[in-house]
């Protein structure tokens, strides 16, 4: 009789083996080098397949300690660091951080002054959108729009290096005003360029909005409701795309804004489409404000007369009067003399709410700086709003955000 072999059940462990396989989650690292972060972001990822069930952001790559090197320089001297923060908009960064320091020495500038600092701010806001939209774009699959885009960039670079000697570090606002007057014919040059803009920007728009794969890459993708946008402390347009509309330059005025008609758009489901919408509607109002600031611009001076104790003489001054050679010795040596307290300011920024909050206890030099930085803040809600999507939806979250790691790890 034939020996009965017992065969193992390997029905039973195959399902064992399946079931094991089909818990199992992998953990990817998106980044700090990867085309979709916009720079040294790194996101740990963990994924159930193609389903993001975990995501962790690990930010300081870029961390060069400019809250720090605030105490060791006077408040002149830290202007060009500024520019080093969203360093797709240096021209607004620099007014933010004057206008804080500005509010310690209970300075005021005098008209001309703020509407220059509004035409230069919202030239910088258009600069900030475009680069965003165009890398959004791309992220999404469309290379025309970033070219586009390059090519409208290229066209503020020449009216930027006209104005400040620089095209992408401009250091262009001093405390108490700014670095020189607009040069001759700039205005004309800048309208220029706002006429030829507008029919350009709604080329760009309609290659997006009714674009069915950027549709389809963009609705319903990453939304985050109002609740949820006020409790992160979501600013910009990323706070305004989930329907609140809050914007800095209409509900605490500055430079003068409260002069000048503008809207503020404001999304519907919070969504990345609703966000990419806004940007698109506020270079837009943008225009309209330079526009608005150019025709009614005021003559005088572009700096305040009290300014004399915090900005540096002119040169041919410094040359044949003693007192501002002194006066000059002691404000690059020892810094502008500032009273004793603590102020903090924002200011709307491309990418929302940029704060200074300085602390002095006199002197020229800052006791205290604390850099309310608007991308580190909107980066904040990715764990809650990157869980339960494809890995693919990440790419596209990321692109409505429209961060910089430079403000970002500051």
């Amino acid at each position: 009789m034939p020996t009965e072999y017992a065969f193992p059940d390997n029905a039973a462990k195959t399902a064992d083996a399946s079931q094991e396989l089909v818990s199992e989650k992998m953990s990817v690292a998106m980044g700090p080098s990867h085309p979709s972060t916009h720079g040294v972001l790194r996101l740990q990822l963990e994924l159930d397949g193609e389903i993001v069930t975990k995501c962790d952001p690990i930010l300081g790559y870029l961390h060069r300690g400019d809250e720090k090197i605030a105490e060791n320089m006077t408040y002149n001297q830290f202007v060009p660091y500024t520019d080093r923060l969203d360093y797709l908009a240096p021209l607004a960064n620099n007014v933010a951080y004057a206008i804080a320091v500005e509010k310690l020495a209970n300075l005021v500038v005098p008209p001309r002054c703020q509407a220059i600092r509004v035409i230069i701010s919202e030239m910088a806001r258009i600069s900030s959108h475009l680069l965003g939209l165009g890398a959004f774009a791309m992220d999404t699959g469309a290379w025309t729009v970033f070219m586009y885009q390059f090519t409208e960039r290229e066209k503020l670079y020449k009216l930027f290096e006209e104005l400040t000697g620089a095209r992408f570090t401009t250091s262009y606002t001093r405390i108490g005003g700014v670095a020189r007057d607009l040069p001759e014919g700039w205005t004309d040059r800048v309208l220029g360029f706002c006429d030829q803009f507008l029919p350009i920007l709604d080329e760009m728009l309609e290659m997006l909005t009714r674009n069915k794969i950027f549709t389809d890459r963009t609705v319903g993708v990453g939304v985050i409701s109002k609740e949820d946008a006020i409790a992160y402390g979501l600013t910009g347009p990323n706070l305004r795309g989930s329907g609140v509309p809050l914007d800095l330059r209409k509900d605490k005025p500055y430079s003068g804004y409260e002069q000048y008609e503008f809207d503020v758009p404001v999304g519907s489901k919070g969504d990345s489409y609703d966000r990419y919408l806004c940007r698109g509607e506020e270079m837009k109002q943008s225009v309209r404000i330079i526009r608005q600031a150019i025709k009614n611009l005021p003559g005088g001076a572009w700096y305040a007369e009290d300014a004399v104790r915090i900005f540096a003489p002119r040169k041919d001054k410094v040359l044949t009067s003693m007192e501002e050679l002194i006066n000059n010795f002691m404000i690059v040596t020892e810094g502008p003399q500032m009273p004793a307290g603590e102020v903090y300011f924002e200011a709307e920024n491309p990418k929302g709410a940029l704060g200074f909050f300085v602390v002095s206890k006199g002197g020229g030099v800052p006791y205290r700086m604390k850099i309310r930085s608007p991308s580190f803040c909107n980066l904040s809600i990715l764990p809650k709003i990157c869980t339960g999507v494809l890995l693919s939806d990440v790419v596209a979250i990321l692109g409505s955000f429209d961060f910089v790691m430079g403000e970002c790890d500051r």
